[in-house]
């Protein structure tokens, strides 16, 4: 093991002990928070750094109500209740940004043609970077791929290049409908060394 590891209650935090809540305290998630959360979410690597990700932080009641419809009925009432709800998005003309996030060479030419694929895959990863960075700052986190996302790409996106990804409500959790944890598959189940 490196000795540069983190210790095991940050661990515990991130990980171990972090679940996907449902229930939400009533205390506000301040927009000093947010951008900490996003400021460790784009040090994240992504390819040639495009960065794709963008981010809705969805907090206020009349943005809450404009996507209400859209979602799945199962996740109408905890995101209502949660603080803020993340729409995590990814530009299609994110290679527009590269000769500022890639400067040392021209990039964009690297991802003709596959500029969904690109955005998709790691606008993806930078989702998984904002739960994270979500987490450990103290937030909990409720993501959540339950809605209709042409109905959202309307109401948040049009007349732009961004398309909905995926939704994550973060917050202070409560165990207010925390499910029992799943099992997850063994190192074997899932994995092989070649």
């Amino acid at each position: 093991m490196s000795d540069k590891m983190i210790n095991d209650e940050a661990l515990d935090l991130i990980f171990r002990e972090a679940r996907t809540r449902n229930g939400w305290e009533d205390r506000d998630v301040s927009r000093t928070l947010m951008q900490a959360v996003y400021d460790l979410t784009k040090m994240g690597p992504t390819s040639a750094n495009c960065s794709p990700a963008r981010f809705v932080f969805i907090t206020s009641k009349a943005a809450k109500e404009r996507l209400k419809p859209h979602l799945s009925a199962g996740n109408i009432a905890k995101t209502m209740a949660s603080p803020c709800c993340v729409i995590i998005a990814y530009d299609l003309e994110f290679a527009k940004q590269l000769p500022k996030l890639f400067p040392h060479t021209d990039a964009t030419s690297w991802f003709n043609g596959i500029e969904e694929e690109t955005a998709f895959r790691n606008g993806t990863l930078q989702g998984g970077y904002l739960m994270i960075a979500a987490r450990a700052l103290g937030l909990d986190c409720g993501p959540m791929s339950g809605f209709n996302q042409d109905g959202v790409n309307k109401e948040f996106f049009s007349g732009t290049s961004y398309k909905a990804n995926f939704l994550c409500n973060i917050g202070y959790g409560t165990d207010e409908n925390l499910f029992a944890r799943s099992p997850r598959l063994s190192f074997d189940e899932a994995c092989e060394i070649a």
